[in-house]
């Protein structure tokens, strides 16, 4: 970690550009949404391009193609974190296409709790008063989200798949704490990208379900989506992890929400009920809290592709020090 008390605002700006990034994803979804593009190809379109931008970066980089005893690196543990990535993607963009950005912004924001509790649970780590006092608190304020709406006009489908992306994340997260620990994080990335462009293509093409033709305002918000906040973001958390330490930068990390309502409220005049703002409010301070904590550098955020880490320790902190630039 970086010894200066100071955070350098380069990387400062850096993570604080990666969560614009991911925060920016639920907007450009819908804006694609509204220009034709179905679930199936709007992930197809970002994955396979996301794939060849990581790959771009990866090849030329040869020690990262050879494993210290000179071998080359497996595939396999990255595609199948892929194929696990998809489905949950899978689930997070089809709550977006029935229910409102914040609403399933925050209702995504379960995942840390559900992070620390199955971490306890496998014995990876040990439940604090700090991680109880984070779990109520997160779990009061999904609870305010859900009960300020009114239920008879909110999508319970949407809701659903909202919290089964969360679900499905937090597994993703402790999967990849032990499958791909000690691997380098812009190899890994590139490798999960892969397993879920791989699974999307195959759907598509297998059920026709993947058209092209779509408008002029599809084709920005997918590559919006597919540059902007997918492989910027990556790429800017990865450098800035170096520049300020994985605690500060996970801390940094949780404006990712934040952006993301402020977005839908400006750009597709979306509102939360005034109880709703709270309840967002109490999840966000939930998650400061876990990030403060210890071992809780653990819970990345929700769009990162490729959580790292040495088993049994904090899934990001394998990044911390990785000559991983932009």
């Amino acid at each position: 970690m970086p010894s200066s008390t100071r955070p350098d605002p380069r990387g400062v700006a850096l993570c604080l550009a990666s969560a614009a990034g991911f925060g920016a994803m639920a907007i450009f979804a819908k804006e694609a949404y509204a220009g034709g593009a179905s679930i199936p190809t709007l992930l197809a379109v970002r994955f396979t391009l996301a794939a060849i931008v990581l790959w771009a970066l990866v090849l030329p980089r040869r020690s990262l193609l050879r494993t210290p005893a000179g071998r080359a690196p497996s595939l396999l543990p990255g595609l199948a974190l892929g194929v696990l990535y998809a489905v949950e993607a899978t689930a997070w963009f089809f709550a977006l296409s029935r229910i409102d950005a914040a609403l399933a912004e925050l209702l995504l924001y379960a995942y840390p709790a559900l992070v620390v509790v199955g971490a306890a649970l496998l014995g990876r780590e040990r439940i604090t008063r700090g991680r109880v006092r984070a779990l109520a608190l997160s779990t009061a304020g999904i609870v305010l989200v859900l009960a300020a709406g009114e239920m008879s006009t909110v999508d319970l489908l949407g809701v659903a798949a909202a919290v089964a992306s969360a679900c499905l994340y937090a597994a993703y997260t402790l999967v990849a704490d032990t499958v791909v620990a000690g691997r380098d994080p812009l190899l890994v990335s590139a490798q999960v990208v892969t397993g879920a462009a791989i699974c999307f293509l195959a759907y598509g093409l297998s059920t026709g379900s993947i058209d092209l033709a779509l408008s002029a305002e599809a084709w920005v918000a997918a590559l919006s989506l597919t540059v902007l906040s997918t492989v910027v973001p990556i790429l800017a958390f990865l450098k800035g992890i170096q520049m300020v330490g994985v605690s500060t930068a996970t801390i940094i990390s949780t404006a990712e929400p934040v952006i993301t309502v402020g977005l839908a409220m400006v750009v597709l005049g979306e509102r939360l009920a005034p109880v709703q703002l709270v309840g967002g409010a109490l999840v966000l301070g939930a998650l400061a809290m876990l990030a403060r904590g210890k071992g809780v550098a653990s819970v990345p955020m929700a769009h990162e592709p490729a959580p790292l880490a040495p088993a049994p320790a904090p899934a990001r902190e394998a990044r911390e020090g990785l000559a991983v630039g932009s």
